[in-house]
């Protein structure tokens, strides 16, 4: 019978951010591929797991790949984890997985940390919708359309940027989605000394240091508008907001901070959907 590849999310900063599930699979699996060996060494050590360790990152061969995915079709359990969070996502892992599932071996996600997740937790811009960018191309066609789609995007967007390019992304952000759009600057997530930095662009980048130190992951509040998301039952909504007792002035704050309406558009649904008084 075939193997099986565990996909297994470790902590993006602080140690004891780990699931017992996940301690249980890196403790039972075979052998952990390992984006960097000496990382995650550092976390086995710390929760006294000695599976051995063997490296596997972006760069590894075709070789590489096919003789992991032969051991696997041979009835090994392999567990993929990355320097940080949540394998696949911006990490090696994909080819890996696809060649694996292709031969029929049980694929699992063994989920955790995420840096995307912890981020959008904290932002304080709505996040009912968001898209994930990874790190923007360095230049090019491929650099413009990312910013232009970010700039028209009613989603939140997530971004991973260098702490020594990430000023200069900033700026360049502001041509496209204008100084005003809210955003969260979010440093050494989970670490000691994690920062969330909120505010419009031009806010936000200036109580950043330059350059700053550590891993930054950047949430982009999306474009506002004026029509309320598909799932959501507004009149609904707008009818228990009533009964609490809300304002129509905070019912109408509500909707610009949960699903970044323009303010006259949300003011007016809360009209239109408050029962008459006659």
């Amino acid at each position: 019978m075939p193997g099986r590849l565990s996909i297994v999310a470790t902590p993006i900063g602080c140690l004891e951010d780990i699931t017992l599930r996940a301690l249980r699979v890196l403790r039972e699996a075979d052998q952990i591929l390992a984006e960097d060996t000496r990382h995650t060494r550092t976390l086995c050590t710390k929760h006294g797991i000695e599976t051995p360790l063997r490296s596997f990152h972006a760069h590894s061969s075709d070789d590489k790949v096919s003789a992991v995915v032969k051991a696997l079709v041979d009835g090994a359990h392999y567990a993929l984890v990355s320097d940080a969070g949540t394998p696949v996502v911006s990490d090696p892992g994909a080819y890996l997985v696809s060649c694996a599932a292709a031969e029929g071996v049980a694929v699992e996600a063994i989920p955790g940390p995420s840096a995307v997740l912890a981020a959008l937790c904290v932002a304080g811009v709505p996040v009912r919708r968001f898209t994930f960018e990874g790190f923007l191309a360095r230049g090019g066609k491929a650099r413009r359309q990312a910013l232009e789609r970010i700039g028209q995007s009613p989603a939140a967007t997530v971004l991973f940027e260098s702490p020594h390019r990430v000023h200069a992304t900033l700026r360049e952000l502001q041509s496209y989605v204008g100084p005003e759009r809210r955003v969260a600057i979010c440093r050494e997530l989970t670490k000691l000394h994690e920062e969330t930095l909120r505010g419009t662009l031009v806010e936000a980048q200036s109580a950043l240091a330059d350059p700053p130190k550590g891993e930054i992951t950047v949430v982009i509040e999306g474009k506002r508008g004026d029509t309320p998301p598909e799932d959501v039952d507004l009149e609904a909504l707008i009818e228990q907001w009533h009964r609490e007792g809300l304002t129509t002035k905070a019912m109408a704050k509500r909707l610009q901070q949960d699903f970044g309406w323009k303010r006259n558009a949300a003011y007016q649904a809360v009209l239109d959907a408050l029962p008459s008084e006659d």
